[in-house]
């Protein structure tokens, strides 16, 4: 959803309560994506703070499916994004360059809802998600879930690289 957000500049100190929806279907991260399960509308305060500033705040809550680490199972995933930016639409780009200004949510006056939400879940975005704190993962052989069923694959894999090193440890063990 776009927001213009030419009427609440026209009023220095205008505040102006808007709820939109979150319009995104999927969230795509490094080719991946990610489907999102629930999410709710993005209840946003954008106050006009003078001079060509406002400040944006907000809060929404979402659910993103995610793969599980170990075992690739779907995982669902819970974000409360918190919202709180300045803006200084007095800026040009060439300012926000120099000042590393990564704002690609606002665009002349218009307020890009999905963008700003985008952002907000990358920020969050989990570095590893599990099924659960005991996950077992999958077999390196045959690719099992261990989770719900056991294999009957050999547990140690050796890579044949090491086995000159293997070869050593196991002759100091008989001395």
């Amino acid at each position: 959803m776009i927001i213009n957000l030419s009427e609440i500049m026209s009023v220095k100190g205008k505040i102006e309560h808007i709820q939109a929806p979150i319009e995104l279907d999927d969230f795509c991260l490094e080719g991946i994506k990610y489907p999102l399960a629930s999410k709710s509308f993005v209840d946003l305060t954008i106050s006009h703070l003078g001079e060509r500033k406002m400040k944006v705040e907000g809060e929404a809550k979402l659910s993103v499916i995610i793969p599980c680490n170990r075992c690739l199972e779907d995982v669902e995933t819970w974000f409360e994004l918190k919202i709180n930016q300045n803006l200084d639409l007095g800026q040009g780009s060439e300012d926000r360059i120099e000042e590393l200004d990564e704002k690609n949510y606002i665009d002349g006056y218009n307020l890009d809802v999905d963008l700003l939400v985008y952002n907000e879940i990358l920020i969050d975005f989990p570095m590893k998600v599990l099924c659960d704190e005991d996950c077992k993962g999958i077999c390196k052989v045959c690719g099992t879930n261990l989770n719900k069923s056991s294999c009957s694959c050999e547990k140690e894999v050796s890579d044949p690289r090491m086995s000159v090193i293997r070869d050593i440890f196991n002759n100091f063990k008989e001395v």
